[in-house]
């Protein structure tokens, strides 16, 4: 295949191969110590390669001299704690844009880099996300989107706003947030009827929408009766109760639940 450029040490490490099936499994355990590190810290992965080498070296060697292996792993775990307390010690809290984009231009290699996760961070503050996707294009590009996204779409595409593109746009509408299966209409039928009083589109997030349901929402959107938009609820399991509260939060709503009834 093509050369890969890097010096990332998770992506060098994760390639090395030894011939010697004995070396080779001590290089996956230091492979894994590489790749943990990256998980917990997202950077640092050959400083704990070359820490792990000099653990390994003195180690065999205070071994062989005749010390307790069990005294020196004590020792190891004692010298690890006063090691980061030492450094939780000296460091820095990174508060300023010039401070970040100065930690950023160092992991990633690149000033440009630096200054552009530093303006992100600063638009979307310290518990906003960030994602990172490769362009099709050469030029490295900050896009910003106000609210919240997740990967799901309308379940029918007679629910679309706009046929052209496909989209379903509501505004200001009623929010039905949920982790519930929508099967039968009745369920909901209280506030159907409340949505078309009040003139109002409604958005529904659930577990899923159908039976009966999904058709006679279909079927009252098409006659023009009301404006409704279904989507299946995004992520699973504890994930996905944790991603509806902050659908909730963010528009002033309440998830009605299978533990509430």
């Amino acid at each position: 295949g093509s050369p890969l450029i890097t010096n990332d040490g998770v992506t060098i490490a994760k390639d090395i191969e030894l011939e010697d099936h004995f070396e080779n499994m001590g290089a996956k355990l230091v492979s894994e110590v590489a790749s943990k590190t990256n998980d917990i810290a997202g950077d640092g992965t050959t400083t704990a390669t070359v820490l792990t080498q000099a653990i390994v070296r003195e180690g065999l060697k205070n071994v062989t001299a005749g010390a307790n292996p069990m005294g020196i792993r004590r020792g190891i775990e004692l010298a690890t704690k006063t090691a980061v307390e030492e450094l939780h010690s000296i460091s820095k809290e990174v508060d300023s844009k010039d401070a970040i984009a100065q930690v950023a231009a160092v992991s990633s290699g690149s000033e440009e880099v630096g200054k552009l996760i530093a303006e992100a961070m600063e638009k979307v503050g310290n518990d906003g996300v960030i994602t990172i996707e490769e362009s099709k294009g050469i030029d490295t590009e900050l896009d910003v989107v106000e609210g919240m996204q997740f990967d799901r779409g309308y379940l029918s595409q007679y629910m679309v706003t706009d046929n052209d593109k496909m989209e379903a746009a509501l505004e200001n509408p009623y929010i039905l947030i949920t982790d519930k299966k929508i099967s039968n209409i009745q369920d909901i039928l209280p506030l159907l009827e409340q949505v078309l009083q009040q003139s109002r589109s409604l958005l529904i997030i659930a577990d899923d929408v159908d039976g009966e349901a999904l058709p006679t929402l279909v079927l009252n959107k098409i006659r023009g009766t009301f404006n409704v938009v279904a989507v299946k609820a995004p992520g699973f399991g504890d994930r996905r109760k944790a991603m509806l509260e902050d659908i909730a939060i963010l528009t002033g709503a309440t998830v009605i639940t299978e533990d509430l009834g």
